[in-house]
């Protein structure tokens, strides 16, 4: 009896092991598209800053995409394009191997084209202007931050990517390109045509002043934070000192910022002691870049800022703003406080993920905010002659701002 009862019970095993077995889809071998969907989507599920992606089921989105019958690259991309616009992040982006070289190239090189930084404006999505290089033929002929892009040529920027809108603005040198352009907070369009051009990315001007008969003032322009940006800022700071400046200006109007590690480390340079930014994670970890090291220089100093000024940009200024360094000058600042990472894909192309937002020292988080200057002073349209001249009221009122503190120094 017993016997039996076992015979039975290992029939009805064998049995289901055979269903079971009946069951199982056969292993299925992965395409290299479908590799390149799973590796960018495996680096935002570990690195993006949002860990609700945007309130959806990330798994999910990964499964719709890699299931689709991807015949060649072009195809893929979309695909992963698709897949990033998911999460309304206009900073998380692919950026296809000319894109991801170009991008690597305007950080350490120099590039050709009309000179813009543009982003999408966060709140409406349209491509917007953060600052023209300086020198650049965007800047030559006006085109200020906020301006916004209504067309590249024949091609509606509502239907081009950030990327693309950088492409088709890129080009050789002489060729032409004509931009539809809403001036900002007006109504009035223009059809600008520009002369694409070298685009030098030397970033820092550095020019002994004297304004006044009270103390030598050392300007120090700043255009973007690019790979030999500290470099460069330390120098100017020491020639300045052996020169006689008792004072210094920091223009950082116009400069839509760059390396993040570059920002962190000009601060360094000015300041004593303090915190320079803190990082938030996606776990709500905060970290932070403190002074490492004494200052270069302790003399009284200004920085200038507007609308053009943005993310490495702000952090530089909030941080000498909030560890009472420094006094801004000028408008409230553009206001992007996400920080991106570049990931290289296996096959040339990139991954421009957001993985942590800033706050300045004192806790402020600027994203969509910016930062308002101690000083405000509204924006006047200059020539690239007129920066930081007699007809420059943000620059005059700096001036002004340097000398009443020796005045109050004289005094005590």
């Amino acid at each position: 009896m017993h016997k039996r009862v076992f015979q039975i019970v290992l029939v009805i095993i064998l049995q289901l092991t055979l269903i079971i077995g009946g069951w199982t889809a056969p292993a299925m071998a992965i395409t290299e598209e479908q590799k390149l969907v799973s590796e960018t989507w495996r680096i935002v599920n570990r690195a993006y800053l949002d860990e609700t992606f945007n309130h959806q089921n990330w798994w999910f989105i990964r499964e719709k995409a890699i299931r689709q019958n991807l015949k060649n690259r072009e195809e893929t991309y979309s695909a992963i394009e698709k897949m990033l616009a998911s999460l309304d992040d206009p900073f998380t982006r692919l950026l296809k191997p000319n894109q991801y070289r170009s991008l690597q190239v305007s950080t350490s090189g120099e590039l050709t084209g009309v000179g813009l930084q543009i982003a999408l404006d966060a709140e409406t999505g349209q491509l917007t202007v953060v600052a023209p290089i300086d020198g650049s033929p965007a800047a030559e002929v006006g085109i200020q931050p906020r301006d916004r892009i209504l067309k590249i040529d024949q091609f509606s920027t509502d239907e081009l990517t950030l990327d693309e809108a950088a492409t088709h603005m890129r080009g050789p040198i002489g060729s032409t390109v004509t931009l539809t352009v809403q001036r900002f907070d007006t109504t009035e369009i223009e059809e600008i045509e520009l002369v694409r051009d070298r685009i030098a990315l030397n970033p820092v001007f550095a020019q002994l002043r004297s304004e006044s008969s009270v103390a030598p003032i050392g300007y120090i322009r700043l255009s973007q934070f690019s790979a030999n940006a500290t470099e460069e800022v330390a120098n100017a700071i020491q020639t300045l000192d052996k020169q006689g400046a008792k004072a210094y200006i920091l223009d950082l109007r116009n400069n839509p910022g760059g390396l993040l590690q570059a920002g962190v480390e000009i601060a360094r340079l000015w300041l004593n002691d303090g915190t320079v930014v803190y990082t938030v994670n996606r776990q709500g970890v905060l970290g932070s870049f403190d002074v490492v090291s004494p200052p270069l220089t302790q003399a009284p100093l200004a920085v200038l800022v507007n609308q053009g000024t943005a993310s490495a940009s702000e952090i530089l200024a909030g941080a000498l703003q909030d560890n009472l360094r420094a006094q801004l000058v000028g408008e409230k600042t553009f206001g992007k406080g996400l920080i991106q990472s570049l990931f290289d894909l296996s096959d040339g192309s990139g991954l421009a993920v957001t993985v942590a937002k800033y706050e300045t020292p004192n806790h402020h988080d600027i994203h969509k905010l910016g930062i308002k200057p101690d000083k405000i002073v509204p924006t006047k349209a200059l020539t690239r002659n007129q920066i930081a001249t007699d007809a420059d009221p943000q620059y005059q009122a700096a001036v002004e701002l340097l000398m009443s503190e020796f005045a109050l120094a004289d005094a005590a």
